[in-house]
């Protein structure tokens, strides 16, 4: 507990030199709540900073795993931005400094690449001389600011090659204890379902599954269903292990479609959670609004997911009746039958 202490008091005033994590400071909870943090200042203002460190103060117990600082994007010219400045620009030193705080704590701090915004995996994807010419400043960057991992967002044509070569990289410069997710739409986990990211994600698990430690899948904007069960049970039925498939959910309506309220989403969690021990958590969309506490106290999100998945984890395990068993066989069956229907389209007709 002494080095914990000093740790948090060194995160306060060196938090470029403290990537500590303390490891009895662990989590209140086994399954993962992430947070995605990209509205990092109140209306735009320079100087009105949106604060993570209720986040770790607010409560005894820590509810959220992972923070995701969104959105990294590499320039044209080989720089990066943190949403439109540059990382070192002075309105995001407050987020640094919080960042080391809660690694501190014993919250797991990474960086988010892409998004909705595209460019960074195109520019990624070239030659391997055009490649290091844009890896360096992203390099860097994680580097610089002591991200534990970073989340690759891909909503843009990147070949299987590209994202196995850039995981390959971030493994061999970082270690393999940096942390790689990748962030797919939910339809993109099952078979012949939707996919913004260019290559194939059963391929990418097949030949790199074991460097990418979970898939916050986006069960919103039509992607993906998070009011029942049925669309992560799909997910499942194809083949991706519960404990690598999070939940990806927006944490208010104004966050983007296919907001479910808190009320409608616990029964959803209580039947995830006992029907797979395993679940992978929940992810955010994104901080500074969550629900219930809104602006006013946008990290009550966390702590309200992490306290019905613990309780649900506490409850009776439920088994899966064998008519849904079958009914889930069937559906797997006529994913798989879509799949190749438009393999052969794309192979041989179009």
């Amino acid at each position: 507990m002494l080095f914990c202490k000093v740790s948090t008091w060194m995160a306060k005033f060196m938090p470029l030199l403290v990537p500590a994590v303390c490891a009895s400071a662990a989590v209140a909870n086994d399954h993962r709540v992430v947070v995605y943090y990209q509205t990092t200042q109140a209306n735009n203002s320079a100087t009105a900073h949106i604060s993570l460190l209720p986040l770790v103060e607010s409560a005894p117990e820590v509810s959220v795993t992972h923070v995701l600082i969104a959105a990294i994007h590499i320039q044209d010219d080989a720089t990066v931005h943190l949403n439109n400045e540059p990382p070192d620009h002075t309105m995001f030193d407050a987020v640094w400094t919080d960042a080391a705080q809660l690694q501190a704590k014993g919250v797991t701090v990474m960086g988010m690449l892409g998004g909705a915004a595209a460019g960074s995996y195109r520019r990624l994807d070239g030659d391997d001389a055009s490649f290091e010419k844009f890896y360096a400043p992203l390099h860097d960057m994680i580097g610089n600011y002591n991200l534990q991992g970073l989340d690759l967002d891909v909503e843009e044509n990147f070949s299987l090659n590209g994202v196995v070569r850039l995981i390959d990289r971030l493994k061999k410069d970082f270690g393999n204890d940096f942390i790689i997710s990748l962030a797919p739409v939910a339809s993109a986990l099952t078979e012949g379902g939707g996919n913004l990211s260019g290559f194939n994600y059963f391929d990418l698990e097949k030949q790199r599954g074991g460097s990418v430690a979970f898939y916050n899948a986006q069960f919103y904007y039509g992607w993906g269903d998070a009011s029942s069960a049925r669309d992560y049970e799909a997910i499942l039925d194809d083949g991706f292990p519960a404990d690598k498939v999070v939940m990806g959910l927006v944490t208010d309506p104004s966050n983007g479609g296919g907001f479910v309220s808190l009320d409608d989403e616990a029964p959803v969690l209580q039947e995830l959670v006992a029907e797979n021990p395993r679940f992978g958590g929940v992810a955010g969309w994104e901080y500074f609004n969550s629900l219930p506490g809104s602006r006013n106290s946008p990290w009550e999100w966390a702590a309200w997911m992490a306290d019905h998945i613990r309780a649900a984890a506490a409850g009776e395990r439920r088994e899966i009746p064998t008519t849904e068993k079958a009914w889930r066989g069937i559906r797997k069956v006529g994913r798989r039958v879509r799949r190749e229907a438009k393999k052969v389209y794309r192979d041989y007709i179009a």
